[in-house]
């Protein structure tokens, strides 16, 4: 257990609240989305289940003032993942989304991995807290 720092804890609410509202529109309005983005309605609809437990996992994590580094480490890596892989779904021709469903992908994964790179300096501060 590390105690998490303000930083720590701000970056995974953000990514939280960000999580919670893609969730939310992706489990609720799938078919909406896969004809505004043409993207299959199966996989948003899937991504906004996932995203719902994702959310409540980091929303609980940004609620404690511990939190077990493990598993925060786990969240960045699993952001960065999800950035690596929104764009390899891209480059592989599994999808042809049209440009807004494009534009769509790569913002969320750049948005992802910003929250990675975010909570990976959050976890460095909180970790020099409990060495000091």
């Amino acid at each position: 257990m590390i105690e998490a720092s303000t930083f720590l804890r701000r970056a995974l609410l953000a990514d939280a609240v960000f999580s919670g509202i893609a969730a939310l529109g992706f489990t609720f309005g799938a078919g909406a989305f896969a004809t505004l983005f043409n993207l299959p309605e199966a996989l948003l609809l899937e991504a906004g289940l996932f995203l719902i437990a994702y959310t409540a996992l980091v929303g609980w994590l940004a609620s404690r003032a511990s939190v077990p580094r493990l598993l925060v480490l786990l969240v960045v890596v699993g952001n960065a993942a999800w950035t690596v892989g929104s764009i390899a779904l891209l480059l592989s021709g599994a999808v042809s989304p049209n440009l807004p469903g494009e534009l769509m992908v790569v913002a969320q994964a750049i948005a992802t991995g910003v929250f990675a790179e975010l909570q990976y300096v959050g976890l460095r501060k909180s970790a020099s807290v409990v060495a000091a």
